[in-house]
């Protein structure tokens, strides 16, 4: 197990403006997406201004965001909190078809995923961004 497990939660911010998709999204990941990392607190978003208030308040280890949500895309938000947030916790972009992760380099995700959720790699994605962000915060 590594040092960061044993520091506390993981906080992961989910961003959608569609309920069921949020509630996806942590049913995908679970409590916990991997036995090295520590358990995941969920911080459910529905509007823009939500997200730049938790961000800006601190202590996000990760950011995913609906590349499908309305009216603010997760895509032009992703690009947005890049541009805005100092020290921006990695975020993961979902968007609607696998042939639209082009976008999500555009908007600077660090990971990208697609509708429908898949159980099985999407803890794997999750799990790989919170390995390198907990790895680089200090503890």
């Amino acid at each position: 197990m590594s040092e960061s497990a044993s520091v506390g939660p993981a906080v992961v911010l989910v961003y959608s403006d569609d309920r069921s998709v949020r509630d996806r999204l942590r049913l995908a990941m679970g409590r916990r997406v991997a036995s090295d990392l520590p358990e995941i607190t969920v911080i459910d978003t529905a509007t823009q201004p939500a997200v730049l208030s938790a961000l800006d308040a601190g202590g996000i280890d990760l950011a995913i965001f609906d590349g499908e949500a309305s009216p603010a895309g997760g895509l032009g938000l992703c690009r947005q909190v890049k541009d805005e947030v100092a020290d921006c916790p990695p975020v993961l972009v979902v968007v609607g078809r696998r042939q639209d992760a082009w976008l999500a380099s555009w908007s600077r995700a660090d990971e990208v995923a697609a509708h429908p959720i898949d159980p099985v790699s999407f803890p794997e994605l999750v799990a790989r961004q919170l390995r390198a962000h907990l790895d680089r915060t200090p503890a």
